[in-house]
């Protein structure tokens, strides 16, 4: 499989140690599921309020053969989005918990198959 990934920013200036955080996610990710086939991050800064601080978002596209997952964590009132690194980290542990969901599904759909193929053979 190629794990081919795209990470776009959009209103922040590229850097490579937010590079480097998102790739090392991405990493972890591809470790827990080996049938991620592509993906995209996108990390955006839509809001610059001079009160309330600038508040990022970061969006998640994943595709499995199973199904496409989605993350968008435009938290516009969560202070702790206020660090980059934070709104990362949230976005990959929703994209954790789904893609574990779905693994969860497609074991139980395994056993359940596999338990009626012994009981049609007896």
């Amino acid at each position: 499989m190629t794990n081919e990934f795209q990470i776009v920013f959009h209103n922040i200036d590229q850097s490579t140690s937010i590079s480097d955080a998102v790739n090392k996610r991405i990493s972890k990710l591809q470790r827990f599921c080996n049938t991620i086939l592509a993906g995209r991050v996108v990390l955006d800064s839509p809001h610059n309020n001079h009160y309330k601080g600038k508040v990022y978002s970061v969006g998640l596209e994943i595709h499995t053969p199973h199904k496409e997952i989605r993350v968008n964590q435009e938290q516009h009132d969560n202070h702790a989005h206020e660090n980059l690194y934070v709104a990362i980290r949230d976005a990959f542990n929703a994209a954790e918990r789904q893609l574990k969901a779905i693994d969860k599904k497609h074991r139980t759909e395994k056993s359940h198959d596999f338990s009626e193929l012994e009981l049609a053979s007896i």
